[in-house]
Order: C-alpha cells, then sequence, then structure tokens
C-alpha cells in the first residue's frame, strides 16, 4: 500500500472488533515506525506508553466526559503520547522563532502511528480530549499528556472523506 492509499483509507476509527486482540507484531510495527517520524533537532520530544488491559481501560476512562470518546474502550491498545523536555538545540530554536515545536513533532509522530496502524490492517483514533493528570497517574509517568490513540480492528464502514477544496486549501505561485 503506498501513501495516498493509506491517507485515503484512513479515518478516525469508532467501533472496534472487542472480541480481536492486536497481534504484537503489528504494535511493534507500529512503535517502529513511531520511531522514525521526523522531529526538531531529531529531540523527539515525547515519550510512548502502550496501555492494553484494566491499564487501557482505565486510561479509556479518562478520555470519556460529557458524553465523548464513548468508543475508547472497545479498543484493545491505547498509546499514550506525553510530552518530553525539547533537546537543547530545539529549545533553543523554540525561543527563537517563537514556534512550538513539541506540539508540532507530537502531531507527526501521532500521523506516522495511525497511518502504519492502516498499512497494518487497523483503525486508529487520535484523542484529544483526555484528563492528564489522571492518565499520568495511571501511567506512572511525571510528564503532560497531550494525546491517546486508540488501536483496534476496525468494525466501522469506511465513509467519504469530507474535506475542504483544493483551492480554499493550496495557493501556488
Amino acid at each position: 500500500m503506498n501513501f495516498t492509499e493509506i491517507a485515503n483509507l484512513r479515518q478516525s476509527c469508532r467501533k472496534y472488533d472487542t472480541e480481536r486482540p492486536i497481534e504484537e507484531e503489528k504494535i511493534k510495527a507500529i512503535l517502529d515506525a513511531a520511531i522514525l517520524s521526523p522531529s526538531a533537532c531529531n529531540g523527539q520530544p515525547y515519550h510512548l506508553t502502550v496501555c492494553k488491559g484494566e491499564i487501557a481501560e482505565q486510561v479509556a476512562r479518562s478520555t470519556k466526559d460529557l458524553k465523548i470518546n464513548t468508543f475508547v474502550h472497545e479498543a484493545p491498545v491505547l498509546i499514550v503520547i506525553s510530552e518530553k523536555p525539547y533537546s537543547k538545540m530545539a529549545a533553543v530554536g523554540a525561543k527563537i522563532k517563537n514556534n512550538d515545536y513539541r506540539s508540532i513533532d507530537i502531531g507527526i509522530v501521532a500521523a506516522y502511528i495511525t497511518a502504519e496502524a492502516t498499512a497494518q490492517g487497523l483503525g486508529s483514533c487520535i484523542i484529544g480530549w483526555l484528563d492528564s493528570p489522571r492518565i499520568q497517574k495511571i501511567c506512572g509517568i511525571d510528564e503532560t499528556v497531550r494525546l491517546v490513540i486508540s488501536l483496534g480492528y476496525p468494525l466501522d464502514e469506511q465513509r467519504p472523506k469530507k474535506r475542504k477544496a483544493f483551492d480554499e486549501l493550496v495557493t501556488i505561485k
């Protein structure tokens, strides 16, 4: 599958097969792809915590509020992305250029995770509505949690993509 095929196929999965666990080699392939993602000064200012079983259930409960993310508990694997300090060079660049490179890098690693999940035949959803202090306590991590990515075998039907028109998003000069 090439990248465009992955991009066309990937969608936010909101219905997972609760009876089908994810094979360890697929999780490893996803994590290997994540490690390859680019970051400012190759600093990789994040940590990935893979959650399964009861820990995943607890983390899932920490993403549900106001009837949001009610599907997350169906996913057999959750990847918690927490923010780590900048590398020294990236910190200097962020200060000089007034740019939040960590958030950019975390977005890129999330894209790599979800793209590889699609290539592995899995569904995924990037979750930003979460209770960071609660997840930190559940996972035993000190850093702020920025995203949780749910992974599992999808039961969703493929939905048509709703995107802005090319001319609305792209200017060529």
